[in-house]
């Protein structure tokens, strides 16, 4: 009997270590906002110069996966794994199905033509790999997404489509 018990002592303490050792998934957001794509490397010769730099030319596109919610961004943060951020500050309504593109650069937000601008002349998104963070104004997660430039991501180009 006390073999048994020995037995199935090491049996179970095997399986918990086996399963300890099996990699985390990925988290499954439950948010109708989802990050769709992004332009991370800009097109061209990296400037950072706010009158003739290529900042406007990399951005986030974010899309409300909604089929009958219309979801305000104020208060959402979108940050990288160096934890750069931008924050939406205004209000910023995407109808479903809607999306927006945050740029870079500085320039006029606008509803009708679906982009808001980080008003910062830096670049946010590594062109060689980085983690782009979709968080709730509660601060809960609603999307992520890792890239690298070497890996299957993207079209070479610096442009990644997450979802359709």
């Amino acid at each position: 009997m006390r073999i048994r018990i020995v037995a199935t002592t090491a049996i179970a303490a095997g399986t918990l270590a086996a399963l300890s050792a099996v990699p985390a998934q990925a988290t499954e957001y439950s948010s109708a906002l989802k990050i769709r794509g992004i332009q991370y490397d800009a097109p061209g010769s990296d400037s950072n110069n706010c009158r003739t730099g290529n900042t406007d030319e990399e951005y986030l596109t974010i899309k409300n996966y909604s089929s009958g919610t219309t979801v305000n961004l104020k208060g959402y943060v979108v940050k990288d794994k160096a934890g750069n951020r931008f924050a939406f500050t205004a209000n910023h309504y995407l109808q479903p199905g809607d999306y927006v593109k945050l740029r870079g650069g500085n320039g006029s937000d606008s509803d009708a033509k679906n982009v808001v601008y980080r008003d910062n002349c830096n670049f946010m998104w590594n062109n060689d790999k980085d983690s782009i963070y979709l968080n709730k104004p509660s601060g809960a997660g609603a999307d992520s997404h890792s890239y690298t430039r070497s890996g299957n991501d993207g079209d070479r180009n610096g442009y990644i489509t997450y979802h359709n």
